[in-house]
């Protein structure tokens, strides 16, 4: 097993990063590290994905109780860890998570989507379509991987903040799932993102609603020049 818990200590996970020389992988994967968990960042080629886990882990060298980095192809990465980020591009989206899942490689893992479906055109950015309106990225890749558990988080987070020197981020992390299970691995995680647990959004398609309001988000940065998230109100955290 890659992940270990305690009563008196919060688990830690072993997470391989799919798109991780990308921004939003690469800084999703810094802030896992960061609190603790071990992070794989993946690539179709190892050696760009060593660059970037050096990057990292440069960064991490004087964060006491920081997780390890590395390098590693999508498949080493996937084989490496039990919790698997998808933080990938849409486009070529199926194609992709169907490779991943060939022979069984995602079976039994949890698979955390955060891709954004999105397209852009002189009105700014919008949410693509999927599915005729029922469904999402993380329905697709539920769809493409029934042996995975898979949910939908971190969609709204910017990559410039994960990657920026604030030690938590001011905002709130959504989890979308049909596993409670599932669930609470990204809600585990999201605490290493924003000081906190992630917020348990409900079921799987409601992905259809968090996916394409990065978009809304998108805007407001464009308008404020700033790099906006999600707060929500009302709970005890």
């Amino acid at each position: 097993m890659t992940s270990e818990t305690t009563p008196a200590t919060p688990a830690r996970y072993t997470v391989a990063v799919i798109g991780g020389t990308g921004p939003q992988g690469k800084g999703l994967g810094y802030r896992f590290a960061r609190h603790g968990h071990d992070i794989v960042l993946g690539s179709r080629a190892a050696e760009k994905a060593e660059a970037v886990a050096a990057e990292v882990s440069e960064r991490l060298g004087s964060v006491d109780g920081a997780g390890s980095a590395r390098g590693a192809t999508n498949a080493d990465a996937i084989a490496a860890a039990d919790v698997v980020l998808l933080a990938v591009p849409y486009d070529g989206h199926d194609e992709l998570v169907a490779s991943l899942a060939a022979d069984g490689a995602l079976d039994g893992k949890t698979v955390i989507s955060c891709v954004n479906p999105l397209a852009f055109d002189k009105r700014g950015a919008h949410g693509r379509v999927i599915n005729g309106g029922e469904g999402s990225a993380a329905e697709s890749a539920a769809e493409l991987v029934p042996g995975a558990t898979v949910v939908g988080a971190f969609h709204n987070v910017a990559a410039p903040s994960l990657w920026g020197d604030d030690e938590f981020l001011d905002e709130d992390v959504i989890v979308v799932g049909d596993s409670v299970e599932g669930k609470q691995v990204a809600i585990d995680l999201a605490a290493s993102v924003t000081g906190r647990p992630g917020v348990d959004g409900g079921k799987l398609r409601l992905a259809r609603v968090l996916e394409p309001f990065t978009a809304v988000l998108i805007s407001i940065n464009r308008k404020y020049k700033t790099h906006s998230g999600l707060r929500i109100t009302g709970l005890d955290h």
